[in-house]
């Protein structure tokens, strides 16, 4: 419980200096000052300016990080404890196939940005409902199928991808499909995480909730039988929390990968292998991680690097550590 107070204050504090970072410099002591004027304790100097600044474009872009990574990161946690393999990550299922072909096709067919959004989210939980579709043909070895079905979806929707790509006009929609793919939080808005906030929560603390069930999980279905668990239902439900706020991120940000797969193995280096207490505190690392992720991606250039990039190019040498491990078991 200690860590996962100081992680979440350690979160606070990273979110309020995340605040003061950008093309316009803002001190730390007018970010305060800023919110006790909007709560009528204080008075402050270009208010309007600040108001725009932060509350505008600042503040949507640091919930944004903080919900994305938290929620990659307990997916993660989730389908690494119910497949027992080190090296499963969100996307296992096809979820963020799905979600990016969602996206990219409601970008030739749809201009309004919500509606993108919403394109992007339906596709994602249909990718998934396929490899389930898939599983239920064969009772004796469903998890295998499961992940076989994953497979088959994330190509499925990954030729479909290909073909919107190449049915899009080269001089307006690929590159934005092109952009969107790499991962970016520059065109988050208020309107959009006010829309997606109290969802992923509730995915997040129910995932919390099932912590104990990923425990039980992870010993294999013959042994959380015997304890009474309802191993197809509870799997169904955790699969379906994990796919319902993966596709939200999709549809915040495009493409974001190797958190979900880098995120649960520091913190099981960190502070072992018990879900009850890994699960918060890998939504915690996430969204840390993220949020300082985001913050190198605007402030290294003048230009700002797709954040997806990033992740990518950091989470290769963990993706590594793992294989390097992985014969040593998963429990």
């Amino acid at each position: 419980m200690k860590s996962i107070l100081v992680l979440f204050f350690l979160l606070i504090i990273l979110a309020v200096c995340s605040l003061s970072l950008g093309q316009y410099e803002i001190q730390t002591m007018q970010i305060v000052q800023f919110f006790l004027f909007k709560l009528g304790l204080a008075d402050v100097e270009n208010a309007q300016l600040l108001q725009n600044i932060l509350i505008e474009i600042r503040f949507p872009r640091v919930i944004a990080s903080i919900l994305i990574g938290a929620s990659l990161a307990i997916s993660g946690v989730a389908f690494q404890s119910m497949f027992k393999n080190p090296l499963v990550s969100p996307g296992i299922l096809g979820v963020l196939s799905g979600a990016s072909f969602g996206a990219a096709l409601g970008m030739i067919f749809f201009k309004d940005f919500l509606l993108i959004q919403a394109s992007s989210f339906v596709f994602g939980i249909l990718a998934v409902f396929i490899a389930l579709f898939i599983s239920f043909f064969n009772k004796q070895n469903q998890l295998i199928l499961l992940i076989l079905g994953g497979v088959v979806s994330s190509a499925f929707f990954s030729s479909m991808l290909s073909i919107t790509k190449y049915m899009a006009d080269p001089y307006d929609e690929l590159p934005a499909i092109v952009y969107w793919l790499m991962g970016s939080l520059a065109l988050i808005d208020k309107e959009t995480i006010y829309l997606v906030t109290v969802p992923i929560l509730l995915g997040i603390f129910l995932m919390i909730f099932l912590s104990k069930y990923l425990n039980i999980l992870s010993l294999g279905d013959e042994e959380a039988k015997s304890l009474g668990i309802n191993v197809k239902l509870t799997r169904f439900i955790i699969i379906l929390i994990a796919t319902f706020i993966s596709a939200f991120t999709v549809v915040l940000a495009g493409m974001i990968g190797w958190v979900g797969l880098v995120i649960p193995h520091i913190a099981r280096l960190l502070f072992g292998s018990n879900n009850i207490l890994i699960v918060p505190i890998s939504a915690l690392l996430g969204g840390i991680y993220l949020l300082i992720i985001d913050n190198v991606s605007r402030t290294l250039f003048s230009v700002e690097i797709p954040i997806g990039i990033l992740t990518s190019l950091i989470g290769i040498p963990f993706f590594a550590y793992a294989l390097k491990n992985v014969k040593k078991g998963w429990g």
